[in-house]
């Protein structure tokens, strides 16, 4: 193994809990002093780490030092290094951020969608596959940044963001907004400042709720085709103007949905809160629409699956659709642009030292290697 194979570096693997960071600085002593740091970034239970140490020089001072670590896994992320904002930079750190994320997600599986029901407004809860996909789009998110979550009224949309919340990088906690009476806001007031700070609000709206089957919620689709005719059914579920029997056309659904929209979520991305709404096929269909500007016509083809989460970024007034967010093992988001790079290296500073604290992922070298190639096998038990 030759020297040049032993640069100073650590592979950054991503994995479902969340990268962690670990820097230690070696000074000027060491076999590449240019290299001030180097950065450990990894996660997984059970995960080997080979260790490959080479002497032709001494990574040993009196200072801790890293020592060169090559790790792979399968389907290991590899990301680059986000570029901090300078620490010497004035006005433009303390200004409100440009940009901002919007999360939609479509609820995961509810017992009714298994059933091949028409669920419409009925209050139905997730399954097992619901929650796991509701668990699944949470790490697909875990390091976007939430600030606010907004959900339908109907308890499959909101168990979906409280479970996606779970598998978030920062680990706050989302708590519903009691305003349906004065007493109910009184009743679950927080009254410590510090908990108030780990907490994410989560607003629930009816107008974002599904689309309002009338008289054809509760049947099975089947049979509401034998019953009303194939062409008819199709006809009430994939127009835009023409609803069910007592029930919404997608265009009275998006009426009220982009209403709301605009009025109590839109302000709120326009100064730089990254969003979150967990809500319903076509109440979701119809805020696309309006971010996508689409037609009555590409929006009735528009499908929208459980539990994949859709980003867009808010730029200057403008919607930026930037598609799905990948699954933890692969490509990362912080690409999309410069805003989430720089947060991602901001949770990375925040969890500096966290590992060296938990777990002693880093090789201290206080001996020398007399010209010997020293292989180290590590586990990493997090």
């Amino acid at each position: 193994m030759k020297c040049g194979a032993t640069s100073m570096a650590a592979t950054t693997l991503h994995q479902a809990v969340g990268p962690l960071q670990s820097c230690r600085n070696n000074g000027t002593s060491g076999l590449f002093p240019d290299y001030g740091h180097v950065s450990l970034r990894s996660v997984s239970k059970g995960f080997k780490v080979d260790v490959g140490l080479l002497r032709g020089g001494s990574f040993c001072s009196k200072k801790r030092s890293t020592c060169v670590i090559q790790a792979s896994a399968p389907q290991a992320t590899v990301f680059g290094s986000a570029s901090a904002p300078s620490s010497t930079a004035t006005g433009d750190s303390k200004k409100k951020t440009s940009e901002a994320a919007l999360i939609l997600i479509r609820h995961g599986e509810s017992m009714w969608n298994e059933k091949n029901v028409f669920t419409g407004c009925v209050d139905v809860p997730l399954t097992t596959k619901g929650v796991e996909e509701a668990i699944e789009a949470g790490k697909r998110i875990s390091n976007i940044p939430v600030d606010m979550i907004y959900t339908s009224a109907l308890i499959r949309a909101q168990m979906t963001a409280m479970l996606a919340m779970t598998q978030h990088r920062r680990k706050k906690v989302p708590t519903i907004i009691h305003e349906e009476s004065e007493q109910a806001g009184e009743w679950s007031q927080i009254f410590s400042e510090e908990t108030n700070k780990q907490c994410i609000p989560v607003v629930t709206a009816w107008q974002l709720n599904e689309r309002m089957y009338g008289e054809l919620q509760g049947l099975n689709k089947q049979e509401t085709a034998d019953r009303y005719g194939k062409e008819q059914v199709h006809e009430w579920r994939r127009s835009y103007d023409i609803p069910p029997p007592n029930g919404e056309s997608l265009e009275m659904c998006a009426e009220r949905a982009v209403a709301y929209f605009k009025e109590h979520i839109e302000p709120e991305l326009a100064v730089g809160k990254n969003i979150m709404i967990a809500a319903h096929g076509n109440s979701l269909r119809s805020i696309i629409m309006y971010l996508d500007k689409l037609t009555s016509q590409e929006v009735i083809s528009l499908e929208l699956a459980t539990g994949i989460p859709m980003l867009y970024i808010f730029k200057e007034g403008r919607f930026i659709r930037r598609g799905s967010p990948p699954a933890p093992t692969e490509a990362g988001v912080y690409a999309y642009t410069k805003t989430l790079a720089q947060y991602r290296q901001k949770l990375d500073d925040m969890f500096q030292g966290l590992l060296s604290d938990e777990v002693d992922l880093i090789c201290l070298l206080e001996t020398s290697f007399s010209g010997k190639y020293c292989q180290i096998d590590t586990q990493l038990l997090l």
